[in-house]
């Protein structure tokens, strides 16, 4: 027993050592402002819909159409994340966009009407797109090569560990149930953000400032507008991203709505999801370290969330055990293909941009994202949850074909390189 105790404690050390306290003082700054704004995201993602509707008293169809605006405005904002960070330097864009956001979630404890919600919510999602490309731009002026993508990985562990720390943090206030307790809470979420721009504030300048200035003069710009590859690319990306929210909104939803599996069951496939997506993230860049290698990634992604959509469409019938079983299934399917998708996406946003002009490029890659996350649950919705088996079959056509066509890109884009080599 003590043996086993010694090994757990060995295994936690070397998880931290590795994941929360890298060397390199740029990547340090990164995971630990990705801690606390992850800290903050886990208690928003759990409260915030209570506390909109049971405390700050707004409609669910007022909650819903607000931030529905604010992921259409989260779109542009993204894209023109990448442009000020080319003018002004990624760290001030990180730094301002955290401090602003939050800002924006401790404005939520003051709107009363909901006019005033549609503003804050632009303002606090918009800004969170905003930080996801200026981080991303960061990343890469600051490293380099198969670094770039490990160090995405990287932070997505983080991510996900401390989004579920702050969902186990949030079950107090949803425990105690009394407005005190979701005031205090969305108070914290606020709160975690200015710690995390604190942290970037102290961030070791030296390197970033370097490799930021090596982009910078690394010739003649071009237009990721104008990248024809880089736009038909970044297209694909936003259908396969759209596989997140087919996770969290769509799946809850059919499980809850069209299965026979009990309600804890969403609970657990979730956290199945966590546990995949930490323990293989970084494995998965490690093998999308090329472009060739990159574009295999996101094909076998794409068969991958097909197999998860007909499993999903299978769960609707059988015993119990056997809907359980598919859900399961699924999920692990969903799972690895997530994986895949993030790492092989990573690797294609980073190595197919023009290095002089790093964030105009990032940019548009993650409007791709924010595009994919505001279509995913009206996609969900008007194809699996509307039709069931025939509309998870299609959904699942679409992944097919986003992933092939992907791989179909990058093949004509190296056969380019090495015939023009």
């Amino acid at each position: 027993m003590h043996l086993v105790t010694e090994r757990h404690r060995s295994a936690a050390a070397g998880w931290v050592r590795r994941y929360l306290r890298p060397d390199d003082p740029v990547a340090r700054a990164l995971t630990w402002a990705t801690m606390t704004s992850s800290l903050s995201k886990g208690v928003f993602y759990s409260v915030s819909v209570l506390f909109f509707t049971h405390v700050a008293g707004f409609a669910a169809t007022t909650v819903g159409l607000g931030l529905t605006i604010a992921g259409a405005v989260a779109v542009a904002a993204a894209l023109a994340a990448g442009y000020l960070a080319r003018v002004v330097g990624a760290r001030r864009v990180l730094l301002a966009t955290t401090a602003g956001q939050g800002l924006a979630l401790v404005a939520y404890l003051l709107v009363h009407t909901p006019a005033a919600f549609v503003v804050v919510a632009c303002a606090a999602v918009g800004q969170q797109a905003m930080q996801r490309t200026a981080l991303t731009t960061m990343i890469a002026e600051s490293f380099t090569g198969p670094d770039r993508v490990e160090m995405r990985a990287r932070l997505r562990v983080v991510t996900n560990a401390f989004i579920g720390v702050g969902t186990a943090l949030a079950a107090v206030a949803l425990v105690l149930d009394t407005k005190l307790a979701y005031l205090l809470a969305m108070l914290a979420t606020g709160a975690l953000l200015f710690v995390s721009a604190f942290l970037l504030r102290r961030m070791d300048r030296g390197a970033e400032l370097t490799a930021t200035d090596g982009s910078r003069a690394a010739g003649v710009r071009q237009s990721p507008l104008r990248d024809r590859t880089y736009l038909a690319v970044t297209g694909l990306y936003a259908v396969m991203s759209m596989q997140v929210g087919m996770l969290t909104v769509g799946v809850p939803l059919w499980v809850a709505g069209s299965t026979k599996a009990p309600p804890a069951t969403i609970a657990a496939l979730l956290a199945l999801n966590t546990v995949i997506v930490s323990l293989l993230q970084v494995w998965a860049a490690r093998g999308a370290r090329t472009i060739r290698s990159a574009g295999r990634a996101v094909a076998g992604a794409g068969t991958l969330l097909a197999l998860a959509c007909g499993l999903y469409a299978l769960s609707a019938h059988g015993a119990i055990t056997v809907v359980v079983v598919m859900l399961t299934l699924a999920t692990v399917a969903h799972s690895l293909a997530e994986i895949l998708s993030e790492a092989g996406s990573w690797t294609l946003a980073f190595e197919l941009a023009d290095p002089a002009n790093v964030g105009a490029y990032q940019g548009v890659s993650q409007t791709g994202a924010a595009l994919g996350s505001m279509l995913a649950p009206l996609v969900v919705t008007a194809t699996a949850l509307e039709h069931g088996w025939p509309g998870w079959i299609l959904l699942g056509v679409l992944f097919l074909l986003a992933g092939s066509l992907t791989m179909a890109l990058v093949r004509r884009q190296v056969d380019g390189l090495l015939l023009s080599g």
